[in-house]
């Protein structure tokens, strides 16, 4: 399907030099699981409509943090957008056509004290297949990453889903705390939510509440 990986994603970083972050996306291959009410709804035709469908809130009542105040912006992203990511940004175009690619939106709630971060990351593919397939290499990556074990089809998830948790911020990844990371496959999106908070537990309680909420508001897989 595609000339290699995706490229670790590094989106908005930086709060106006205040507030550091990770960015992970993406998921996995599956997406047959645990069931989940959803409403009935056709995919966005642009990133305007996915904008919609995405969380306004989130449960640790961390504020939402303006996409213009992150450096780069938060908010719609592109193919260009995407590539630009990576060190070689025209074979990450390659890449991401072979995933079939169309558009993307990422949201951030954050804490300037505590250092407490709370992203969302929704992605729209021509075709589930390349959705799956581009969530799960990332996972992989971010995996390969940290030197940490993917936990695949965790429990009390959506069948397919993948868990990392990370014990120790990495400067060099701009993680300032214990994180936790899921990636989740579902139909023509896939969904990304990464959390900071001050033990891995509680990131965990708040990636997988996002992560329900996320997915309720998506078209049924």
């Amino acid at each position: 399907m595609t000339s290699g990986r995706p490229a670790r994603r590094h989106g908005p970083v930086v709060l106006l030099g205040v507030l550091s972050c990770l960015l992970a996306a993406a998921c996995t291959h599956t997406v047959d699981g645990v069931p989940r009410a959803r409403p009935v709804a056709a995919a966005p035709a642009s990133a305007a409509g996915l904008e919609a469908l995405l969380v306004t809130t989130v449960p640790s009542g961390l504020p939402r943090l303006p996409d213009d105040e992150l450096d780069p912006p938060a908010g719609e992203k592109t193919v260009g957008d995407i590539a630009g990511y990576s060190a070689d940004p025209v074979h990450e175009r390659t890449v991401l056509a072979g995933y079939g690619y169309r558009y993307g939106w990422e949201r951030f709630w954050g804490d300037r004290d505590s250092g407490r971060l709370t992203s969302v990351f929704v992605d729209q593919f021509a075709h589930r297949s390349g959705a799956a397939a581009y969530a799960a290499d990332l996972a992989r990556n971010e995996a390969e990453h940290f030197g940490a074990m993917l936990i695949e089809n965790a429990p009390e998830l959506p069948g397919g889903c993948h868990l990392l948790t990370v014990e120790h911020g990495d400067p060099h990844a701009r993680m300032t705390g214990p994180a936790a990371l899921i990636w989740c496959g579902h139909g023509v999106f896939s969904v990304s939510v990464t959390a900071m908070a001050g033990s891995v537990d509680a990131a965990e309680q708040e990636v997988r509440a996002v992560l329900a909420a996320q997915l309720d508001r998506l078209p049924p897989a």
